[in-house]
């Protein structure tokens, strides 16, 4: 072989070598979730499956009476929340299923489908026990339509406001604002997937861990006030988004002006937080694929307020999950666009309440 054939082999060994240790490298666990965000709000269309618990659930307060407290604790405590959905981006259409699952001694479970295209929302009016609703109207999709009810209330419509492209963008601008505050070091953790306790079919490159505990829950709090913030308010200055949110840019440089200039209010604040605020677990878990794409997420919460000058107690235990499928996939709708008689405008929806008793 040729001296200059020997190098040649030679080079293209390192970089083959070079290209394969690129490719199974994981990037730092806070620039993993940044990109992964990013990569999510490209997708074509996808399906997801959400679950909230409720754990655990306590609450006493001074202006609440005992009773109403009691109530609202035995109806939420073990209720689930349950969300599963179908997205795709062109043309656009998406569907909800929203279900609310109640345990105790008010014991019921209701679910409101929702779809939405480029410039409707369909709602299916749910069958509530506790709330009943003309039978007339239970099952029937209310139709809302932004650009009827701009022109109803004599306010002029803004196409911007149902731009999904440009909403997913500013979405991932705020997150992007949001996370870039946060230390790495403080907040960021890799997960061995193997030791993360993934759902059975789902497989991740890489697990990212955001977690905040008692004892950073101070910083934690005082970053996102006092320099997240204000970069959320830069984002929404803009120009792209000013006037899709119907936001006037004067406004939004006094808001920021203002916590600028309340910084030892605030720390003085949470100085107190920490006096009644226990964070025993708050973690976020998100696993990537591959492609860096955000696959998984769960929550573990367990927090618990003592306000010793107000007399409110609050201890709350949340667990929940994010799964996405399908990912880029041909999307297939379970409800559809409600049609015919299936629909009732709002106008309809409302002379159908008339005929409720008060």
């Amino acid at each position: 072989m040729s001296k200059k054939l020997s190098i040649l082999v030679l080079t293209m060994v390192l970089l083959l070598t070079v290209a394969l240790v690129g490719c199974s490298k994981k990037v730092e666990p806070k620039e993993a979730v940044t990109n992964g965000t990013a990569n999510a709000m490209k997708l074509t269309s996808y399906e997801s499956k959400s679950q909230f618990t409720v754990k655990d659930l306590a609450i006493t307060s001074a202006s609440l009476p005992s009773e109403q407290s009691a109530m609202v604790t035995s109806m939420l405590k073990n209720a689930d929340i349950t969300l599963d959905g179908v997205y795709q981006k062109e043309p656009l259409q998406s569907e909800m299923t929203l279900g609310i699952h109640l345990k105790g001694d008010l014991s019921t479970s209701f679910t409101i489908p929702m779809v939405m295209t480029k410039d409707k929302l369909y709602v299916k009016i749910p069958n509530v026990p506790f709330y009943p609703l003309p039978q007339e109207v239970v099952g029937k999709f209310l139709i809302i339509d932004p650009q009827e009810l701009a022109k109803q209330s004599g306010q002029e419509f803004n196409p911007a406001s149902m731009d999904q492209e440009k909403s997913q963008k500013f979405a991932n601008e705020v997150i992007a604002a949001i996370l870039g505050e946060y230390d790495q070091a403080t907040y960021f953790f890799d997960i061995d997937p193997k030791d993360a306790k993934l759902p059975q079919g789902i497989k991740a490159k890489q697990v990212v861990q955001f977690k905040i505990t008692n004892d950073n829950v101070k910083q934690a709090t005082n970053t996102f006030i006092t320099k997240a913030l204000p970069k959320v308010l830069d984002v929404m200055s803009k120009d792209e988004y000013a006037g899709m949110l119907q936001v006037k840019k004067e406004e939004l440089a006094e808001a920021k002006k203002e916590l600028q200039s309340n910084t030892s209010e605030v720390s003085k604040k949470l100085d107190e937080l920490k006096n009644y605020l226990t964070v025993k677990q708050f973690d976020i878990n998100t696993a990537l694929n591959k492609d860096d794409i955000p696959v998984y997420q769960d929550l573990n919460a367990n927090v618990e307020m003592n306000d010793p000058t107000t007399k409110d107690n609050v201890k709350l235990s949340v667990t929940g999950y994010t799964q996405y499928s399908k990912i880029n996939e041909k999307a297939t709708f379970k409800v559809g666009i409600p049609t015919g008689d299936q629909v009732l405008t709002i106008e309809q929806f409302q002379q159908k309440m008339q005929t409720v008793a008060p």
